[in-house]
């Protein structure tokens, strides 16, 4: 049985009609974490799937050595298409709307089809320092805290900032650690990405520079293929804000396709990093790979991965693949980490290593799947904290 949420709202805009959520599922000590979506089509089941999805994300990471006590799930959508001209005034009313919220129990950010500047610009405008402000007054040095995030989003590297980087650092290394627990090493690998954005483009690039091939990448265009290995730097230097590529940038040995032709290239990896939904029961008999390290929120049905488990394709699964970017935020707010690349790379590489080796682990025991035993863990962790700090559902 599901447990109900603890708050579910359902907004419509006076301009536009266009509707917007806001799903809390768990609170701990009275906060919420979780980002805030633009997709078309976007609806309340999927809002309340991804809150759920929080829950366990922010429980999985809990070490008992950190300042950073995780906090409980929530997740805000808006049924609107990123590219419409409309969709910052929508999502201006919107966060005006459940304002209340944000300012007391919800801490948002970026997520699919809407950039971390754009959502502070509008937050901005409503008076709010930032959107995470329900953290932030719970803190005793909070200008520290404050100081501390912007400068690690002030920190570029290779022409991208740093908080748009560790999310897909995160599914790279849960790619390479998965895979070198089957006996593959990373110069033996290939990989496919979906979705070029924030974590396909930072997974692509740390895959690449570990020495895994990423033979495809598809974008919002289509799919981008070479057997011998993508120039994945050159692809993000030519990827505009929403991860489409410039295809002027491609080599003569580059080819091109339909983007749904993703699923049927070879490879060792294959990481949906995009939308939600996109791996069906009906495309697991074109599959071919070895692991699928979910990137994006929720991209594999529950028949797929059953098809998939049938046959003996793990799935390393969204709330433990992809959780490194919400994690890195509470880290440096609280101070767990310093500001700065060296310090985050190396948490996230101990952390994915721990996770996985544990999950893994939990999993060849009971002989059930890694999802299984990744929510068992949460499950675990969330019985921890309900003793230490109280877990409201």
């Amino acid at each position: 049985m599901t447990t109900p949420s603890l708050l579910e709202i359902t907004w419509t805009d006076p301009v536009t009609s266009r509707k917007g959520y806001v799903v809390i599922d768990t609170l701990v000590r009275g906060l919420a974490s979780g980002g805030l979506r633009l997709r078309e089509g976007c609806n309340l089941e999927e809002v309340r799937g991804l809150a759920q999805g929080m829950t366990r994300k922010e429980a999985i990471v809990y070490d008992p050595a950190d300042r950073y006590l995780p906090l409980g799930g929530g997740k805000g959508g808006i049924d609107i298409d990123p590219a419409d001209p409309e969709a910052t005034n929508v999502l201006r009313r919107f966060l005006a709307a459940v304002l209340p919220v944000v300012r007391e129990q919800w801490n948002t950010g970026e997520d699919f089809g809407l950039r971390q500047e754009t959502i502070d610009q509008v937050a901005a405008e409503l008076g709010l320092d930032s959107t995470v402000e329900a953290v932030f007054s719970t803190i005793p040095d909070a200008a520290e805290s404050r100081a501390a995030i912007a400068e690690a989003f002030a920190t570029i590297i290779g022409g991208i900032s740093l908080g748009d980087l560790v999310g897909g650092y995160g599914v790279a290394q849960a790619c390479i650690v998965s895979a070198e627990r089957l006996g593959q090493r990373p110069e033996e690998m290939t990989a496919v990405v979906q979705g070029f954005g924030s974590i396909g483009g930072a997974a692509a690039r740390y895959l690449a520079e570990a020495g895994v091939k990423v033979v495809a990448i598809a974008d919002r265009d289509g799919l981008i293929r070479n057997d011998e290995g993508l120039d994945v730097e050159a692809l993000l230097g030519a990827r505009d804000g929403s991860g489409a590529i410039d295809r002027s940038v491609l080599r003569s040995s580059d080819t091109t396709g339909d983007r749904d032709d993703w699923l049927t290239v070879p490879c060792d990896l294959l990481v949906p990093a995009a939308m939600s939904y996109v791996i069906d029961v009906d495309d697991v008999p074109s599959i071919v790979a070895k692991i699928v390290v979910e990137g994006a929120n929720m991209p594999t049905l529950p028949a797929a991965e059953a098809a998939l488990r049938e046959r003996g394709i793990p799935v390393v699964p969204d709330f433990l693949a992809n959780v490194m970017t919400n994690a890195w935020w509470w880290w440096v707010v609280f101070q767990d980490i310093a500001p700065t690349a060296e310090a985050s790379f190396e948490k996230i590489r101990a952390v994915m290593n721990r996770l996985i080796d544990t999950v893994s682990a939990d999993a060849q025991a009971s002989g059930g799947t890694l999802r299984e035993a990744a929510l068992a863990l949460a499950a675990r962790n969330t019985a921890v904290l309900a003793e230490r700090a109280g877990v409201t559902r």
